[in-house]
């Protein structure tokens, strides 16, 4: 059995990211979806709970119809020290055989501890970023159309759009 891991931040999961673990599923058995930046949540960048991610992340997944036994939903902290940051993934995980990243510093992390990487194929990019989301979201602008159904659901459910718009503003006098 092959199991491989893939990292992300998800704040939101999007059309995108749905791609990308469809086609890393064809790759291997199991896949870890590591839900990175766990630690952090109601700040423009990562709105989103851990607990918030992984919830949209199972409900888009289970209404795909990918069983929940092709993978897991993990959540890590950022260690904010590289040289330990590959051991603390592996401690929060089952055993994996390889990494599928584009991000430059984990690929090199990965790399220099021992792991096989693999680059992911893109998936309109250009159109799915959960940076573009959340611009979208701020400004009153379409965005539903970026995310799977159930993660457009679970944003409002989970007061998204009202948190990031709040998110966003500030207490300082306008000049």
């Amino acid at each position: 059995m092959t199991r491989g891991l893939f990292v992300g931040r998800f704040q939101p999961f999007h059309n995108g990211h749905l791609q990308i673990v469809k086609n890393l599923l064809e790759k291997v058995d199991e896949l870890i979806i590591v839900i990175g930046s766990s630690q952090y949540s109601h700040d423009l960048d990562n709105p989103f709970t851990a607990g918030e991610r992984i919830t949209m992340i199972r409900e888009a997944l289970k209404a795909e119809g990918i069983p929940c036994y092709r993978y897991w939903l993990i959540p890590v902290p950022d260690l904010h020290v590289h040289m330990l940051w590959v051991s603390q993934v592996v401690g929060y995980t089952p055993k994996f055989d390889i990494v599928f990243t584009n991000e430059p510093l984990t690929k090199r992390l990965f790399i220099e501890a021992g792991y096989k990487v693999e680059s992911i194929p893109y998936y309109k990019r250009e159109l799915y970023s959960a940076t573009e989301i959340r611009r979208r979201i701020l400004n009153d602008e379409p965005w539903e159309d970026l995310v799977p159904k159930k993660v457009a659901e679970k944003i409002v459910q989970f007061g998204g759009v009202e948190r990031i718009k709040r998110l966003a503003e500030s207490d300082k006098p306008s000049s």
